[in-house]
């Protein structure tokens, strides 16, 4: 998952259109090697990377890597892809509208077994063909949850919510006993878009229902009625419910309160683990699905996280897809999932036992109650999460249809 800061004036454009970008590491200007750059959206892993970059380089002496990490990462790589400055090895995300469309004008090379795809398992690339053509090698996979402080849950006598009602008797008893019932980051838009996708999901009865309702239907067809009324309901469970200081937090800041105890919950995905265990919070930490309104509604929402492109502009496709199925072996992966714990395709890794903070939801990965993001189905999604956290500080249903019919409508005919 990336992780959303907003760059301004001559950084921005620093980071956008050169191609040694700032966040860049390992870089090598040596002539007589054949160079790359390896651009990564994941911010919270650089430091994984940069050893797997390292072990590479080492095992290759002819093939520098440069390893390219920076703030608002999408945002750069879409400037990029338009100033026709494509890195070779691209992290980006294959569930999103960028990503088909890039790939569908020719902008991906495909792949094949030279770049690790006989290292997944059956089916795990196939997910994400465009047009009958794979263009993407997914790692790994992401899923949206609750984080929550168990010992507190413990203190307080409360047990994980199975029902919409019950997570409602959490938060009250939470504010009862002065606690803040989350951990928020209203100032980081994204970082609810999860909360907000389950939100439906949940209410309306899964990925078509929801689909039928926000993307399918004719213009203006959203409503104030009871199914958008019980998605309110559900995002003004947040409303003032976050530590101090909430509407201002940016997600580091959010995680940040929850691992020193500052809010019994965070609604944020499994990649935010890393980033909690490097802050060693005293306590124990648990995941649970976001429940529905009976037992057994619960869902979780991700898609592919760790995956990777292979710029069909590159001057070294064929290093390039070498460098794809290091990545993707058992042991080098095996190192990378040891620090970020998401679910993985690729064959070989152990995975029993190392992530017990999440098993809350990664119990239901690749399961019908793991579902692929809603917006893998839209053409964008970035207003989606400014009306999410509008509807979170200032709930009203009829604006919510109002702001999400303003959304939908030029996705529709």
């Amino acid at each position: 998952m990336k992780i959303k800061t907003v760059l301004k004036g001559v950084t921005f454009l620093a980071c956008a259109s050169l191609l040694t970008a700032c966040g860049a590491s390992n870089s090598n200007s040596n002539s007589d090697k054949v160079q790359l750059e390896f651009f990564s959206q994941k911010g919270e892993m650089k430091a994984t990377l940069d050893e797997i970059v390292a072990d590479f380089e080492k095992e290759n002496p002819d093939i520098d890597v440069t390893l390219t990490s920076v703030p608002d990462a999408g945002t750069v790589l879409k400037t990029r892809m338009a100033n026709n400055e494509a890195p070779d090895i691209i992290h980006i995300y294959p569930q999103n509208a960028d990503f088909k469309g890039w790939a569908a004008d020719g902008r991906f090379l495909e792949l094949d077994d030279e770049a690790g795809l006989s290292n997944l398992s059956d089916g795990a690339a196939d997910t994400y063909a465009v047009e009958g053509k794979i263009y993407s090698l997914p790692l790994n996979a992401n899923a949206y949850a609750i984080f929550y402080n168990k010992d507190k849950f413990e203190e307080l006598g409360l047990e994980v919510p199975i029902t919409l009602a019950e997570l409602e008797n959490v938060i009250k008893v939470a504010k009862e006993k002065g606690e803040a019932p989350f951990a928020l980051s209203l100032a980081d838009n994204w970082s609810l878009n999860g909360y907000g996708q389950l939100a439906w999901a949940t209410t309306a009865g899964g990925f078509d229902a929801t689909q039928n309702i926000l993307r399918f239907s004719d213009k203006g067809a959203i409503k104030a009625d009871d199914t958008t009324k019980q998605v309110a309901n559900v995002l003004s469970l947040l409303t003032d419910n976050g530590q101090k200081g909430a509407s201002g937090a940016k997600y580091a800041d959010a995680v940040a309160a929850f691992a020193s105890g500052d809010g019994l919950m965070l609604p944020q995905g499994i990649w935010a683990l890393p980033v909690i265990r490097e802050q060693k919070p005293d306590f124990e930490v648990g995941t649970f699905a976001l429940p529905g309104k009976e037992a057994g509604q619960e869902l979780t929402i991700g898609a592919a996280d760790l995956a990777l492109s292979i710029s069909a502009d590159s001057k070294h496709p064929e290093e390039a897809k070498k460098f794809l199925a290091y990545l993707s072996s058992a042991e080098v992966m095996q190192k990378y999932y040891d620090v970020d714990g998401s679910p993985t395709a690729v064959k070989g890794v152990e995975t029993e036992g190392k992530f017990p903070e999440t098993e809350g939801v990664t119990q239901y990965a690749f399961t019908d109650k793991h579902l692929v993001w809603l917006h893998s189905e839209w053409d964008s999604e970035e207003e989606f999460w400014n009306i999410v956290v509008k509807q979170v500080k200032n709930p009203d249903a009829e604006t919510f249809a109002k702001d999400l019919n303003t959304f939908f409508d030029t996705m529709k005919k």
